[in-house]
């Protein structure tokens, strides 16, 4: 789906939210998840601060990038939110994963290669910010080299979470490129990878924000 251009498009770059629109998931809220993105990004388009320009209901990172890379191609992209599922070190529609891998140079060939360079040739520059709006993609050790690799491959900024993400979001942190992460590896993760899952977001956790703040704090 794509719309008018809206607020930013007439700035400094496009504003963007893709959503994991699959409702593809083992947990018993999956549902509601997936209407809550849907919802959500509609309720974003009209966000009294950070009104975003379009959205997208993604079915892979195929489609997903594919769109990234050619909605109002005359516009440059400023913002892009991604709104989905993650564990520490990768961000998922469905079970279509990025990793770190796709973002580290001489591995992001093929097709998906192709995409993410057309995305990042888009970007405003440093001033961009690519935000991972997920469960747990920046924890551990594996979610630190993530965010170095995305940060070092867009360019710009990018963002995500260390905890479980709902209504409060925890454990958000941003990393410039080049910049090494600065964040405690052990914040919000109980297991670096497969084995237990994250710690739940709560008001009081480190870094939080609610799910209507639409914008990075600054310095986080």
């Amino acid at each position: 789906m794509t719309h008018a251009p809206g607020p930013a498009a007439t700035g400094k770059g496009l504003r963007l939210v893709v959503f994991d629109a699959t409702g593809h998931g083992r947990s018993a809220v999956q549902p509601w998840l997936t209407a809550s993105w849907q919802l959500g990004s509609a309720l974003y388009r009209r966000h009294p601060r950070a009104p975003v320009d379009a959205r997208f209901a993604a079915h892979g990172w195929t489609d997903a990038l594919a769109w990234l890379a050619s909605v109002q191609p005359t516009q440059p992209i400023a913002e892009i939110q991604f709104w989905g599922h993650g564990r520490p070190g990768r961000v998922f529609i469905a079970d279509d994963a990025l990793h770190e891998d796709d973002f580290v140079a001489g591995r992001g060939c093929g097709s998906r290669g192709d995409d993410l360079r057309a995305v990042r040739d888009r970007l405003v520059g440093t001033d961009a910010l690519v935000w991972w709006r997920t469960c747990s993609a920046y924890g551990g050790r594996r979610g630190q080299a993530f965010a170095a690799a995305v940060s070092s491959f867009f360019g710009c900024r990018s963002a995500g979470h260390t905890y479980v993400i709902g209504p409060w979001q925890s454990g958000l942190h941003s990393l410039a490129a080049g910049a090494a992460p600065a964040w405690d590896p052990r914040e919000g993760v109980r297991d670096d990878d497969e084995g237990l899952p994250s710690l739940a977001s709560t008001p009081w956790a480190p870094h939080t924000i609610h799910f209507l703040q639409g914008t990075l704090p600054p310095g986080w």
